[in-house]
């Protein structure tokens, strides 16, 4: 059984007079393990796809299964402890708390879960020092650089052990020498065993990707493994 499951998933918008089919009766299934990138223009529907993916939105019909799970008919709160266990998010604007340390950043999906203080702090720590920031855990993120800032990102989608991490745009904000280094280490999490989905416009960054999946006006175009 495929971690993800969309079988002729559509999601249609209204805007004004007009009704967008952001997604247009899409297919797609992703293996655990799997290293895949999203690309397409804008309007294609990466970013409908990763919301739906993430659970930020539900598809107007079709069917979602996510690890075993049917989502799409999921109530509200169960479907928002779903997303909390399953699927760590990096974001392109990283989505930290300023004045906060980068431990307690990390310890935030923690919260969410209910894991009391000891392991929260102790669960919190270990993801930093997978991500190689065991020496800035107390620095507030508004004095750390943009990669290590990402890093924190990362280690917070990390914390609870996510079937999924799902990046969307993660190098938007940062040069190229700090991107590659960024990429370098979704490529290390993912030799480790995990699950990375990444939502990007850029070929360079899908590249580092075991799958390439481009989409046009709401459907799959190509489907192609990338040569190792």
């Amino acid at each position: 059984m495929a971690l993800i499951e969309l079988a002729e998933v559509r999601k249609t918008y209204q805007v004004g007079t007009e009704t967008v089919h952001a997604l247009a009766g899409l297919d797609l299934e992703i293996e655990k393990g799997s290293y895949v990138a999203i690309l397409g223009a804008s309007g294609s529907g990466k970013s409908t796809l990763m919301n739906v993916i993430g659970c930020l939105d539900r598809p107007t019909s079709g069917r979602y299964v996510l690890n075993g799970t049917e989502v799409e008919d999921l109530p509200e709160d169960e479907l928002a402890r779903l997303r909390n266990m399953e699927i760590g998010f990096v974001f392109q604007t990283f989505n930290l708390l300023a004045r906060t340390s980068a431990v307690a950043n990390v310890e935030l999906p923690l919260i969410y879960a209910g894991v009391r203080g000891k392991e929260r702090r102790e669960r919190a720590l270990l993801a930093l020092d997978r991500v190689g920031l065991s020496d800035r855990v107390s620095h507030h993120t508004n004095e750390l650089s943009g990669g290590q800032r990402q890093r924190v990102a990362v280690a917070r989608a990390l914390v609870n052990n996510p079937s999924i991490l799902l990046a969307d745009e993660p190098t938007g904000n940062l040069d190229s020498a700090t991107s590659q280094e960024i990429m370098g280490l979704f490529d290390s999490l993912h030799g480790a065993g995990n699950t990375v989905i990444l939502v990007t416009h850029e070929a360079d960054i899908a590249a580092h990707a075991h799958r390439q999946v481009i989409l046009l006006d709401g459907l799959v175009l190509e489907d192609r493994m990338t040569p190792r």
